[in-house]
């Protein structure tokens, strides 16, 4: 329920912040005018989402008999769009002042239809995100849980509103960079374990079987009742960051090598 959570709630808020920001410069230069474009792009955006994430059932009601195939390159496809996502973040560092701008130019050269693209395609994005992401926690845990993905939703709103009506400070910049960090840590748990399934479907090598192992009944004294994947510490952890109590040395170095790659990549942004 907390992976659910707050993956809704990180995706809903950057929505919310995205669509507050263009609504609130659109009353600040009274064009209110445009506010209907506005939320036209955003029904129509929670709607594909939708769409995508019905359709991503029933494909993958279609490869039961391959179901370590289709996970391991779902993970991997997911993966390389999230990853994406990253970077477009880490690109546009100062988002506030590029959605400003983007407003303008649409206002500029009277394109309404344009100012509900910018609403789409933004919630659309967070849509998608989400949708990866519950979809991820779903095949990592075997399970997932609506209420937890709601009540995200819902703390998201309330807070985008106290935000934007009633003036709270709230440093966007920090917010996006910190939540950034987050969602390279639950790719990195995307990646690796897609290249498991893949390994489990006979396609890659596990190189070792299982670097370490802590989890029961192997462990039958629970040695370690915290961190084994049915513990406090351990199953938030697989749920979040795709943790593993006893993992491949192929998995490990996949994690591991993710890390690095962002990490390289993203010095380029600094």
């Amino acid at each position: 329920m907390l992976a659910e959570f707050i993956v809704m709630f990180r995706e809903s808020i950057e929505a919310a912040l995205i669509i507050g920001i263009m609504l609130a410069y659109l009353h600040k230069t009274k064009n209110q005018e445009h506010e209907k474009h506005v939320y036209l792009g955003v029904a129509w955006g929670i709607i594909a989402s939708i769409a995508v994430a019905y359709g991503f059932q029933f494909v993958q009601g279609g490869f039961e008999a391959h179901e370590e195939l289709f996970e391991g390159v779902f993970m991997i496809i997911a993966t390389v769009l999230v990853t994406w996502l990253i970077l477009w973040m880490m690109e546009n560092k100062k988002i506030a002042d590029t959605i400003r701008h983007n407003v303008q130019v649409k206002l500029d050269s009277k394109q309404t239809t344009g100012l509900m693209f910018l609403a789409f395609t933004s919630v659309f994005r967070e849509g998608i995100e989400a949708v990866l992401f519950m979809a991820g926690i779903q095949v990592s845990t075997g399970g997932l849980s609506l209420v937890g993905g709601f009540l995200g939703v819902v703390a998201a709103l309330i807070i985008g509103y106290l935000i934007f009506e009633r003036s709270m400070r709230f440093d966007l910049g920090k917010f996006f960079k910190i939540t950034t960090i987050f969602l390279i840590f639950i790719a990195a748990g995307l990646f690796s374990h897609g290249i498991h399934e893949l390994a489990e479907a006979k396609l890659l090598p596990p190189l070792v079987e299982h670097l370490w192992d802590i989890n029961p009944p192997q462990n039958p004294d629970e040695s370690y009742p915290l961190l084994h994947e049915k513990g406090l510490v351990g199953s938030m952890a697989k749920a979040l960051f795709g943790y593993d109590g006893n993992p491949s040395l192929l998995r490990v170095i996949a994690y591991v090598g993710y890390l690095g790659a962002v990490y390289a990549i993203s010095r380029r942004y600094k």
